[in-house]
């Protein structure tokens, strides 16, 4: 962790830069830059939640994992974003109840947890900042858990083919990850994936799908949504 009183990073969170002097003030002293390399474990079940982060670069992959092994991603946070989990565990002061992993080198600034409820306290700006990114992310929770209980795993997986795909046309992740992503059974994404390839949508290959037919699997990702 790197200290530093600057905030030009500021300008990576907009709402911010209307910050009352005071706040201004509060912050440019408490903050600290946080270099974190890629693969690093952020914070883990359990963990006393210390920092409210501000990610300035890089990606952090926030899951839960249960006892049986299995995965499901919640969300990511990207530049000019916060961690709605970090957020709830300071406001709670309770511990973490997920994971989160640099899924590439991250530069991030860390507010300590009594500044972060001393600018709550005392910045409307910073207070409606906070608010409104948790807001934000509550309303994607709320659709994954839509998604997983109620969607239908082959046009999420067909959606994630094709937005994955780009131009290479092709997705390199493993069944595995891939049912991370759309929090299902990594059996149901192999079935659903064998009949995909059956069907001349995409070709298998260890440890690369390689998409075949972006636009059917476009057609089905929409239709099937609109229940045609």
């Amino acid at each position: 962790m790197v200290a530093g009183d600057d905030t030009g990073w500021l300008a990576a969170f907009p709402p911010l830069t209307a910050l009352e002097p005071e706040a201004l003030a509060l912050l440019r002293a408490q903050t600290q830059r946080m270099l974190v390399p890629r693969g690093t474990v952020v914070f883990t079940p359990g963990a006393l939640c210390r920092h409210f982060m501000l990610v300035l670069d890089g990606t952090i992959r926030v899951q839960m994992v249960s006892e049986s092994g299995r995965e499901i991603l919640l969300y990511r946070v990207a530049r000019g974003e916060t961690c709605i989990l970090t957020t709830a565990c300071l406001m709670t002061r309770t511990d973490y109840s997920a994971e989160g992993i640099a899924e590439s080198d991250v530069e991030a600034v860390a507010v300590a947890a009594q500044p972060f409820h001393a600018l709550l306290a005392r910045s409307a700006v910073f207070r409606d900042f906070v608010f409104a990114s948790f807001g934000s992310r509550l309303t994607g929770l709320m659709m994954l858990v839509e998604e997983v209980a109620f969607g239908r795993i082959d046009l999420r997986l067909a959606r994630l083919l094709v937005d994955r795909g780009g131009a290479s046309g092709g997705v390199d992740l493993t069944h595995q990850a891939l049912a991370a992503e759309l929090g299902t059974a990594r059996e149901v994404v192999s079935r659903q994936l064998k009949e995909f390839e059956r069907r001349g949508l995409v070709a298998l290959t260890r440890g690369h799908i390689a998409v075949c037919d972006a636009g059917a699997l476009a057609n089905l990702a929409e239709n099937g949504r609109h229940g045609l």
